[in-house]
């Protein structure tokens, strides 16, 4: 599960922050939505953030997306996507077919969840923040959406999520698909095959106790 991430606005992320303010679609969401770009802190769903898909020309292109696709059933949007049954899902299939996209995030937090020995009732504990070994960059793997919003037609994302490391799986049965920066551009363009690519998935973590 991911259900927070944090950019660091000084680190080789403002690259990405200063671009997805360039997009012709920035100012248009910001007054819109009215919404911030959010580009140095912790980031939850809602905002908006940079996030690296392909352009019409399959560049690989910084855009500003939405965090979370609306529910078809109502309710809170939808923040997460399993990468193991996204391409069968009738709901995901198109996006993990043709519209996926990478997150960059500086790295992403997790509470622990666990079993309280008295009552055998689940409970949230420690908030841990977690990246990849000797990684600056924990490259999100999400796939995206067009939809309406405030009356325009914007981007909007969910994070896809896989089994977690052993290292870290006594935090959460659930971790981000997470990306090795290699393959960050590989993973956006449409003719590429997702399920190939997600076996490079990066599982070994650090993590430490958020403060």
């Amino acid at each position: 599960m991911c259900c927070r991430f944090f950019v660091d606005g000084t680190s080789e992320l403002h690259f990405y922050a200063e671009k997805a303010k360039d997009s012709p679609l920035a100012a248009l969401m910001v007054n819109k939505l009215i919404r911030p770009i959010i580009c140095d802190g912790e980031v939850a769903p809602t905002n908006i953030v940079p996030v690296l898909a392909s352009s019409k020309t399959q560049a690989a292109t910084v855009f500003p997306m939405v965090w979370g696709i609306p529910n078809p059933r109502g309710g809170s949007p939808l923040i997460n996507c399993r990468a193991e049954t996204a391409g069968q899902k009738p709901f995901w299939k198109e996006a993990w077919r043709a519209h996926r996209c990478v997150i960059p995030a500086s790295y992403y937090f997790e509470w622990e969840h666990r079993i309280n020995q008295s009552t055998g009732k689940k409970e949230t504990g420690d908030k841990y923040l977690i990246q990849p070994k000797n990684s600056a960059v924990t490259w999100l793997a999400g796939v995206y959406r067009i939809e309406e919003m405030s009356g325009i037609r914007v981007p909007v994302f969910a994070v896809l999520t896989r089994e977690p490391g052993e290292g870290i799986r006594f935090i959460h049965d659930r971790m981000p698909l997470i990306l090795p920066e290699r393959l960050t551009e590989d993973w956006i363009k449409p003719d590429t095959q997702p399920d190939e690519l997600m076996k490079n998935a990066l599982t070994d973590m650090v993590f430490e106790k958020a403060v």
